[in-house]
């Protein structure tokens, strides 16, 4: 008998044992062809490829010995409005904070994308840019007079000719002596010119109007590359789409104009007693007070030539920012100036200053633009971090929109809506890239897009929704957002096609943030998580990397699969409806619903169940139902029977195909449940001495052998039910009475138990 019994046990381990054996490494669900859908890819582990670092942890956050940097700036320009030249002088101050002794320095020497010779003008189409000056022949390119290194040698200021080379945007200088690493300064001043385009790459340029030329300058002088513990030197030449990457310091300011003029810029205006009259000095002081915008040079006094208190033919304006990026300025005699309070969380105040031609006066348009600056200011400060500079500046130019820290070129023409999505736009840019300073030249996604999200929650607070945007149907932009000859997100500007600059750069990244905060952490996790981000990396230098991981510490929330898909690929998201079932075919006893991925992309599940009566039930389900399945089914326990069945029914989701994401009776077919009681019961054979259990788990029928666990069998059709993984069928007779098992070729008759 012990014999016997051993032998049956062995037999059924050999026939149930190796299937179960077989199901523990072999998915329950195959994989079908049709599915583009693959979890090993979506869920891959190791989607950090380095581990934290002295200077960058793990958590994303800077590390014990992270460094950066410095480069602090006395400047001066002299403006000529007849011919466009900028004659300036540069004194640089840089810090090398870095472990490693420099025995040059890289400068960005921008201006040079406007000579004909430049690698920028030779990517431009024959069907031209936004790129560049857009066909203007003019002599072109920053003119670098001098480039001394200036030294202290027994208390007596020594200046020396430093060897310096030039390649397209990009200067290089030779020092006479290495400088040492762990805080060391070098001084170095530089004598240059250039003459402005009057459309520099919408960034910069000259606006002609009826009172005067308006000048909007910026990247006028050589600024400091990045030297970090990423790349080391940051020397990728400016071709025009893709932007800046700067060192943070201090400005010292000195911009000489013609006395008609008046002179707008980055930071604090020092010198308002030698430049502006006693009335427009009581207007300013009545303006830092006022919530209500304060006219400080109002259309009169543009047209009665009122502007400075000086017969001089120029004046100077002396100017102060600190820990800031870059430096600013616009110059004009044809501004109207006017000015406003804004508010700080801090109780700290800085100002709102707009300045614009006579053209483009009137409520309906920039006489609205410092109350949209100071809203727009006092918004990002109270969500996101403080604004850190004395006043913030919109400018009315010839750009489409330009950022700059405390100043920004926003078009002239702008009105309305169209005006205040601008100026919300550019300010927002405060914050990314000039508070947190990514790299533009490669990450237009890190600044743009970020900045984009941003605006769309501050479009929501603008005046109880005056110009709030309407949300969009991700079904409706599916196919923009993820068509197969866009790029990734993850490209580099300089690399992406033009007409893709756009979505990519904007609106998909944003999008993304957006599914993030709404749908798949939540408001609370996601701007907390946000949040920290901006204050981690407040006026440092993150990477991607940075901000993906502090986004996962601090939500607690694994999103590699999310990064990877809509960040670092272009994938697809399609959900289906494939199945749908009352069990035991009664809708009073719940429905079994069956859902497939069929895209690369994974996200969690939103469906909507309508019944009959018209009541609408919500079911969520999340995104870990995809980390080894390309379909899943689940029960909803309903009790009345439905009428249809949405998938993703607010449109949140980018959906290629929302053709199979309503099921309804009529037109989806009501798969009919299999009653599966008829085959409960024990089986026994005579060519084998084991014993057979049929019943139900979870809505299956499953088998357990004597002395095993139970198999789940999946219906086949006409009473027969499979294992497929370890190729064993089970086929039950009509009556019930009998079944066969068959597996590995060998056939057992087994008889139900009375």
């Amino acid at each position: 008998m012990k014999n016997k019994f051993t032998k049956a046990l062995l037999l059924s381990a050999l026939l149930f044992g190796s299937a179960i054996a077989f199901a523990q490494q072999t998915p329950a669900t195959e994989t079908k062809k049709v599915s583009n859908y693959s979890y090993t890819d979506a869920f891959a582990p190791n989607f950090y490829t380095k581990n934290g670092t002295a200077t960058r942890s793990a958590s994303g956050q800077p590390g014990e010995k992270y460094w950066q940097n410095r480069a602090d700036y006395q400047l001066t320009a002299n403006l000529n409005d007849k011919t466009s030249e900028i004659v300036g002088s540069e004194t640089l101050t840089y810090t090398n904070n870095s472990p490693d002794k420099l025995s040059f320095l890289w400068m960005n020497v921008d201006q040079n994308l406007f000579k004909n010779d430049s690698r920028g003008n030779a990517v431009i189409p024959v069907n031209g840019s936004r790129n560049g000056a857009r066909g203007e022949k003019f002599d072109g390119g920053h003119k670098i007079k001098s480039v001394k290194v200036v030294t202290n040698v027994g208390g007596k200021v020594v200046e020396k000719d430093a060897k310096f080379e030039i390649n397209d945007t990009r200067m290089k200088i030779s020092l006479p002596q290495d400088l040492n690493a762990n805080g060391a300064s070098v001084k170095v001043k530089i004598e240059f010119s250039y003459i402005s385009p009057k459309y520099g790459s919408d960034r910069t340029g000259v606006l002609d109007t009826k009172n005067g030329k308006v000048f909007t300058i910026a990247q006028w002088y050589p600024r400091m590359c990045v030297y970090d513990d990423v790349k080391g030197w940051n020397t990728l030449p400016y071709q025009g789409a893709g932007e800046f990457y700067l060192e943070y310091g201090d400005f010292d300011v000195n911009i000489t104009a013609p006395s008609n003029h008046v002179v707008v810029c980055s930071g604090e205006l020092v010198n308002a007693k030698e430049v502006y009259s006693d009335k427009q000095q009581k207007l300013w002081a009545a303006a830092a007070n006022s919530e209500k915008t304060v006219v400080i040079r109002s259309a009169d006094d543009v047209a009665n030539a009122v502007s400075n208190p000086s017969a001089k033919p120029t004046l100077t304006w002396h100017f102060k920012i600190k820990n800031s990026r870059d430096v600013s300025f616009a110059s004009s005699a044809a501004f109207i100036i006017d000015a406003a309070r804004i508010n700080l969380p801090s109780g700290k105040k800085s100002l709102a200053i707009s300045a614009y031609p006579v053209e483009c006066e009137g409520d309906s348009a920039w006489g609205r633009s410092t109350e949209y600056t100071k809203t727009s200011i006092e918004n990002y400060s109270k969500r996101w971090f403080e604004y850190p500079y004395p006043a913030a500046t919109n400018v009315a130019g010839n750009e489409g929109g330009m950022e700059y820290p405390g100043i920004v070129f926003c078009g002239w023409e702008s009105k309305g809506e169209e005006l205040w999505g601008v100026t919300d736009h550019e300010f927002g840019h405060i914050w990314f890239p000039m508070i947190v300073g990514s790299n533009e030249r490669l990450f237009a996604w890190m600044d743009e897009g970020f900045n984009t999200f941003i605006n769309s929650l501050s479009s929501v607070d603008f005046n109880n929704g005056e110009y709030k945007s309407p949300v969009t149907d991700m079904h409706q932009m599916s196919e923009a957002f993820t068509r197969p000859s866009i790029e990734p997100v993850f490209t580099a500007p300089d690399c992406f096609k033009e007409m893709n600059m756009g979505m990519l750069a904007y609106y998909k990244p944003s999008a993304g943030l957006i599914m993030l905060r709404e749908q798949i952490l939540g408001k609370e996790r996601f701007d907390n998580a946000f949040k920290t981000y901006v204050a981690r990396w407040a006026f440092k230098h993150p990477t991607p990397d940075d901000f993906f991981r502090t986004i996962e510490n601090v939500a607690g929330e694994d999103l590699n699969w999310f990064w990877r898909g809509w960040f670092i690929n272009n994938w697809r998201f399609d959900q289906g409806i494939t199945k749908v079932k009352y069990v035991k075919n009664n809708p009073k006893l719940g429905v079994v619903i069956s859902l497939e991925n069929l895209e690369k992309m994974p996200l969690p599940v939103i469906l909507d169940i309508k019944f009959k009566s018209g009541d609408v039930k919500r079911v969520n389900l999340p995104v870990e139902i995809w980390q080894k399945n390309t379909e899943w089914s689940f029960k909803y326990d309903s009790n009345e029977e439905i009428d249809t069945i949405t998938l993703d029914p607010d449109h949140v989701f980018p959906d290629v195909n929302s053709k199979n994401n309503t099921w309804t009776p009529t037109a989806g077919e009501l798969e009919k449940d299999v009653i599966l009681d008829p085959y409960f019961g024990t089986y026994s054979s005579t060519m084998i001495p084991i014993k057979i259990a049929i019943s139900e788990e979870d809505g299956s029928l499953v088998a357990k052998a004597t002395g095993q666990p139970s198999i789940p069998l999946e219906n086949a059709g006409k009473d027969k039910f499979t294992f497929e993984q370890a190729g064993l069928t089970v086929q039950f007779n009509e009556a019930k009475t009998e079944l066969n098992l068959m597996i590995n070729g060998q056939t057992f008759l087994f008889t139900k138990d009375k």
